[in-house]
């Protein structure tokens, strides 16, 4: 199959959710002739319910939605499972989005969306419930460029450690705890730096940049280290 879908010969499932009849049925046509096993729903009842007996591989979820919203259907999936969820965003709704991912989504597209990127993300999403699903976390993360050992605190390149400091390596190692997931600016800085640094985006900045500057290969053009604009960053190992 040319898909470049991950995992085993079972085609994935994919949920997707959305109050708009056209764009379900656009969604479900386009990722079933990608290879995927697509199921819908339409509100946030239905949502929660497909999620629980359709077994998915990962949830496409609109938050604008009927009833139960989608901020709510992700709450309510969070309580009892960790298959990944991409929320489908209007523009300007940063506020939303932020507590989209606090709430427990993986990731976000913004709509208008293309499906190009929309399956990108998807494959992406898929393959980090694959990574998560029965195993425990990796103690060792290795990429083409570097090696982070999160037992022993370090990390190394072509057989030389990083020198990092504290807070470049705590600051790391959330990401990396978190790879894949977008984690929000709010969520680094309280866990990197405290709660009372909540607002000090500019600490983000200076601190992702020391790091890209030591790992990236090209810095300017950033491979592992990502950084959502207003939103967070995230590692892509």
């Amino acid at each position: 199959m040319s898909t470049g879908l991950p995992g085993s010969a079972a085609a994935p499932t994919v949920l997707v959710v959305d109050d708009e009849r056209a764009i379900r049925r656009s969604m479900e046509v386009t990722l079933g002739a990608q290879g995927y096993r697509v199921i819908t729903a339409a509100d946030g009842e239905g949502a929660l319910t497909a999620t629980a007996r359709g077994k998915p591989d990962v949830v496409v979820l609109d938050l604008g939605l009927p009833g139960i919203s989608g901020q709510e259907v992700i709450l309510g999936i969070r309580g009892w499972s960790l298959v990944p969820i991409i929320v489908l965003s209007a523009r300007d709704a940063d506020a939303e989005k932020v507590m989209a991912l606090d709430n427990g989504a993986n990731d976000y597209v913004t709509k208008p969306f293309s499906m190009e990127e929309l399956s990108a993300r998807i494959r992406a999403a898929i393959r980090w419930g694959l990574e998560r699903a029965g195993t425990t976390e990796a103690p060792v993360v290795t990429t083409d460029d570097f090696t982070v050992d999160l037992v022993h605190t370090r990390v190394t390149r072509d057989g030389e450690e990083v020198r990092l400091t504290p807070t470049e390596w705590h600051l790391l190692e959330v990401l990396v705890r978190n790879a894949g997931r977008l984690v929000t600016r709010e969520q680094l800085l309280t866990e990197v730096w405290g709660p009372t640094y909540e607002s000090q985006t500019n600490y983000l900045r200076v601190f992702m940049a020391q790091l890209r500057a030591k790992l990236e290969p090209d810095p300017s053009h950033p491979r592992y280290l990502i950084t959502e604009s207003g939103l967070g960053s995230r590692f892509e190992p």
